[in-house]
């Protein structure tokens, strides 16, 4: 593979500050096409912001962010996500009163290019390709016996595999899971841990997750944010041995 086309994300000194406060300090990275990154760290390092940058919800103090080489630093979000730039959130970011197939459709007639039609009618008559693709991605995913459900009836599990689905349906070539098993009961978790299993190879994924065995299991790179900047960046088996971050995480030279 080309080295420009397999380098998806290079992050270059990124740092965020608000007034006098540092969230983040020099977070320097590069992402290929194709990795399963787990993103990990104690609460308030900065996690969640250096997503934000990434995704463009918040612009940097300092740094650069290029994607496929093309400097987005100060590209607004839904640029990114038009170039291929996917996420979910720790909280669910559905229309709690539709059903999970007029999400779905939603985000697929945004992608088709027609997203402020508003205005016309949206049935299978008119969008037959629209409706084809939900239903085939519904089934695909197991999710076909939930299509008329209100988002609002489902359970926070269920509501987490939607925006799951809604994340893969824009087809990224990027997608940030931001705590995807958060709040989970065992069965759920394990649903979503085989449902990120099954994703394309050749999609990148970058995942946010305080649950140990689930993000060692699903990543092959791991990034450690401590204090605002990387404390540790390698393989799982070189972070679950490394004694610094044994120390953050349970207070001890004891293995993850």
């Amino acid at each position: 593979m080309d080295q420009e086309k397999k380098k998806i994300l290079t992050i270059s000194g990124v740092g965020k500050s608000f007034g006098g406060l540092h969230i983040l300090r020099d977070i320097s990275l590069e992402v290929n096409k194709g990795e399963r990154i787990g993103i990990i760290g104690p609460n308030g390092a900065g996690k969640t912001t250096f997503f934000n940058l990434l995704t463009g919800d918040l612009e940097p103090t300092r740094g650069k962010i290029y994607h496929y080489g093309t400097n987005i630093t100060k590209q607004p979000n839904y640029k990114r996500v038009r170039n291929g730039m996917a996420r979910t959130f720790q909280k669910n970011n559905l229309l709690n009163e539709l059903s999970v197939l007029d999400n779905l459709l939603l985000v697929l007639q945004r992608k088709e290019g027609f997203g402020l039609v508003w205005f016309k009618s949206r049935g299978t008559e008119e969008y037959p390709k629209l409706y084809q693709q939900a239903y085939e991605l519904l089934e695909k995913w197991g999710l076909a016996h939930q299509q008329d459900a209100i988002v609002k009836n489902l359970s926070y599990g269920e509501q987490r595999q939607i925006e799951i689905l809604l994340g893969v349906a824009t087809e990224p070539s990027i997608l940030l899971l931001d705590e995807p098993t958060a709040g989970m009961s065992q069965s759920e978790t394990d649903y979503i841990v085989d449902l990120l299993y099954k994703l394309p190879k050749d999609l990148t994924l970058m995942i946010i997750e305080h649950d140990l065995d689930v993000v060692f299991g699903l990543a092959d790179r791991m990034v450690v944010l401590f204090d605002g900047g990387v404390l540790v960046e390698g393989t799982p088996e070189e972070v679950r041995a490394d004694e610094k971050v044994n120390k953050i995480y349970i207070g001890s030279g004891d293995e993850v």
